[in-house]
């Protein structure tokens, strides 16, 4: 009599209007808010404090922390019955989409520069881009900055011909009065604007030369040895460093003075001229002045890993559909080099809240005994913080069909609250302990949207804040967590996040500073969020086109 009664009402909820659609989830003794209910404070507690404890190791990607966390999450999908949705391993699929990750640090004792002959001192005179390669006696060419900017008319190599020929450039970073804003805005990389290595290549060259800039000389030991250590990457997401790069090394002051000696042009007058604001053209340096250098790269290989899980719907066909809720279970990892006792970025709030509250979404709609409609897809990313790694892979290598997924909710920093007469610059844009930003939810989708508001309103009543919705936002938050990439593929998104705070991205972000309670209120919102969203008649529609400003990273 109960199950009868239950179809009933939700057969009657179909046909009232969309209004009222929206808060189906939220009535009273509704199998959603029954399952609402089991989120509690305490259990985010538990979750993180094992997510955030020291023996993770700050979750770095990689790291034997972040695979550890990864190996917890799956154990407990697997004790709760939700089904693994990753990889297929020997037929079988796996919570586990593996992502490869490559380094090519510089082999320092088979690293070498000539320049006229004369044998430069690696550590001392020169230092190396980890782009592997080898070049012999090649002409020089002076390209100016380097940089190619159509819209602002600056293209130093302009009527030059640089082919087969090593490019000098005098750079520390953007051309002046040039901004990223500005780069984005005027159009594609690499056809628009592009930087000195990309233009020298595109324009033939065979090597990039940089002379020492303050900026260069001043941070010379830091960059040696972070081209020493090679920078990560994730196969496969785009062109590996270094294959097909320019070989690239950088001058000491010293040798660039000796680059510049006995042209008519000395390297005081290019300094001159560039702190001048004047533009810096190419010229052809003279023809007995070559260069030879051979980089040698060391690779090396690591794996890291998403954790993606499935609920499957109750509907046999909506749950061909899912709703896709995610957060990124990486942090910051040790530095021992850190001043103070604490060397662990534990990352409590960033993002071992979003992590825990996914994991309890999870929990709770695993144990309820009714599910909604379409299904749901869990996607804990890896590699966020290293450039929203983890989230751009599953984007482009999903392990399930990405176009049945109607909409994907973004959970990164739910667990701080500002306290009254807190007057610390650094919390100023905290919210309080009813409060949260909610990011997107209107930019895509006007149903997402609606929804989004409606559930909050006729349950909890939190404040949402919709501050940082605007694609002009000069902190980018848009741009700064998964929710973006789901977004490019045109999947309408929404993005909690109670804002920054003191201890953003350090040691100090500990799993006792957290707000339980507004991690409770916060989460059972956006599990409900998720099951009215799970239960609609149709899919959110794409109704909007999402800004230009939010595009391109």
């Amino acid at each position: 009599m109960r199950k009868n009664l239950l179809a009933l009402f939700l057969t009657i909820t179909f046909i009232l209007p969309s209004a009222a659609l929206a808060q189906t989830a939220t009535k009273a003794k509704s199998p959603a808010l029954q399952a609402a209910q089991t989120i509690t404070a305490d259990q985010l507690s538990d979750y993180l404090y094992f997510v955030a404890s020291d023996e993770m190791e700050g979750r770095d990607t990689p790291s034997r922390g972040l695979d550890l966390t990864a190996k917890f999450m799956a154990t407990m999908l697997a004790r709760w019955g939700v089904k693994p949705a990753g990889d297929v391993v020997k037929g079988e699929k796996t919570y586990f989409q593996k992502m490869t990750l490559r380094r090519n640090g510089i082999e320092p004792v088979n690293t070498t520069a000539e320049i006229n002959g004369q044998k430069l001192v690696y550590g001392t005179d020169f230092i190396a881009n980890p782009s592997g390669g080898a070049i012999s006696s090649l002409p020089m060419v002076f390209g100016g900055n380097g940089w190619f900017v159509k819209s602002k008319n600056i293209d130093p190599l302009a009527g030059t011909d640089v082919r087969g020929k090593a490019v000098v450039v005098y750079s520390d970073n953007l051309p002046r009065g040039v901004t990223y804003p500005d780069l984005i805005a005027s159009g594609k990389h690499g056809e628009d604007w592009a930087d000195p290595a990309t233009y020298a290549k595109q324009k033939g060259a065979a090597a990039l030369v940089f002379i020492g800039t303050p900026s260069i000389i001043n941070n010379w030991e830091r960059l040696r040895r972070q081209r020493e250590r090679g920078n990560l990457y994730v196969e496969n997401l785009r062109d590996t460093p270094g294959s097909g790069n320019l070989p690239t090394i950088y001058l000491s002051q010293k040798a660039s003075q000796a680059l510049f000696s006995g042209e008519s042009t000395d390297l005081n007058k290019v300094v001159e001229v560039y702190t001048s604001n004047a533009p810096l053209t190419a010229f052809n340096l003279s023809p007995n002045k070559t260069v030879s250098m051979t980089v040698a790269a060391k690779p090396e290989i690591a794996t890291t890993q998403n954790v993606v899980a499935m609920i499957e719907g109750s509907d046999p066909v909506l749950k061909s559909e899912m709703v896709a809720i995610g957060a990124h279970y990486d942090h910051d990892g040790v530095n021992p080099n850190a001043p103070g006792e604490d060397k662990i970025w534990n990352g409590a709030d960033d993002d071992g809240s979003g992590t825990v509250a996914v994991l309890s979404i999870a929990e709770a709609l695993a144990k309820s005994p009714r599910k909604p409609k379409r299904s749901v897809l869990f996607v804990w990313h890896a590699g966020e913080e290293k450039g929203l790694w983890g989230s751009e892979y599953f984007a482009k290598f999903p392990t399930v069909d990405i176009s049945k997924v109607v909409a994907q909710l973004n959970i990164d920093m739910i667990g701080r609250s500002k306290k009254e007469g807190d007057t610390n610059p650094a919390n100023a844009e905290l919210t309080g302990p009813n409060g949260v930003y909610v990011i997107g939810s209107e930019m895509m989708s006007s149903k997402l949207g609606e929804v989004t508001k409606s559930i909050n309103n006729s349950y909890l009543k939190l404040d949402y804040n919709y501050k940082y919705d605007d694609p002009n936002d000069k902190n980018r938050f848009f741009f700064r967590s998964d929710h973006f990439n789901y977004a490019q593929k045109g999947i309408p998104i929404v993005f909690w996040f109670s804002g920054v705070h003191e201890d953003y991205h350090k040691p100090s972000d500990h799993p006792d500073k957290i707000d339980y309670q507004k991690m409770e209120k916060i989460t059972r919102t956006i599990f409900l969020t998720l099951w009215e969203i799970a239960d609609l008649k149709e899919r959110p529609a794409v109704d909007k086109q999402l800004p230009p400003e939010l595009t391109q990273r």
